[in-house]
């Protein structure tokens, strides 16, 4: 991408979005467009349409959708598969007819099926079934892939899709309702520390295996894809996204320890098994991304560091 190319990130606002925009600042772009505009309904197709008229980006990454936790995933699926569906649609087909250059499409790894082999490796996309808890959100991103790879096929496009694993880092949700793992934590043992409670509860057995991403990791790995990968002539949806992770897992009871640790909570972890564990364990292979030349820099440990860093401060 040309330091002087309109890009458009849509979902600036977001942990994902955000992210990219301090990525591509500090890269020297300087005609970001969306940040300072006025807000309009990504649902909408005739508002996407407009925006798209209006502004003429020449490169997108599409890093708005409807997130949450299991239990978020679990409660609302129709509005996660609706919403997604509707948001996605719009910006490809609206990329589509405004000529946009590339499209970076940013999916999940819970598009893998619920028992697929470990790692996960791209060609396991639609080889079983999916983890019912969130089946919709998965299906909404794996239709965004298949979309993607279509207008490939039919109109020659250059749209590409990235999964990235779990992630965290700053502008998080910490809304126990609708969080992921890793902010819910820090906000469950920073307030059970900062109320002098014996105990905080943790959901699961925790023995599930989860890998973690520094979200300005994802954010710098995005931008290196956009400049490094391409869609192909062949159109098969595995050649056509990359796994985006570290290569490395730990069980959640690991991580409420570490969380614990770097908060400071001196009392007992209790783990409540009647809330669901989910996918046993979701792991990336990230052999196509490391072969292209792309590593994380951000540890663990450092990552939960700088996190609650930024939720005490904000």
């Amino acid at each position: 991408m040309p330091k002087a190319a309109r890009v458009y990130v849509a979902g600036n606002r977001g942990l994902v979005g955000s992210a990219i925009e301090r990525r591509l600042r500090g890269g020297g772009f300087t005609n970001l467009i969306g940040s300072d505009r006025d807000d309009f309904d990504l649902t909408d197709p005739r508002a996407t349409d407009a925006f798209f008229g209006r502004e003429r980006p020449e490169y997108v990454f599409v890093a708005a959708a409807k997130v949450g936790g299991i239990k978020a995933n679990d409660t609302y699926p129709a509005d996660f598969i609706r919403i997604n569906l509707q948001i996605q649609t719009n910006i490809i087909d609206a990329a589509f007819r405004h000529r946009v250059k590339k499209l970076l499409f940013l999916g999940s790894s819970c598009i893998y099926p619920k028992y697929t082999p470990q790692p996960m490796r791209e060609e396991h996309l639609l080889t079983g079934k999916l983890e019912p808890t969130n089946d919709a959100y998965s299906l909404a991103k794996i239709a965004g892939i298949v979309m993607c790879k279509s207008y490939n096929r039919q109109h020659g496009t250059n749209f590409i899709a990235a999964m990235p694993t779990n992630l965290y880092g700053p502008n998080d949700n910490f809304d126990l309702a609708g969080s992921h793992v890793l902010p819910a934590l820090i906000r469950k043992l920073h307030e059970a520390k900062t109320r002098g409670e014996a105990t905080a509860e943790v959901w699961g057995s925790g023995n599930a295996r989860r890998e973690f991403l520094y979200v300005d990791d994802l954010a710098d790995a995005l931008v290196f894809l956009m400049d490094h990968f391409d869609a192909g002539r062949d159109h098969e949806e595995e050649k056509m996204f990359v796994n985006v992770g570290v290569g490395e897992d730990v069980t959640i009871r690991e991580l409420a320890e570490l969380v614990r640790e770097v908060v400071g909570f001196e009392g007992e972890l209790t783990f409540n098994r009647a809330m669901p564990d989910g996918t046993p364990r979701k792991l990336l292979d990230v052999s196509r991304l490391s072969a292209l030349g792309w590593r994380p820099k951000t540890a663990l440990a450092e990552g939960v560091r700088a996190l609650y860093d930024w939720y005490v401060h904000h």
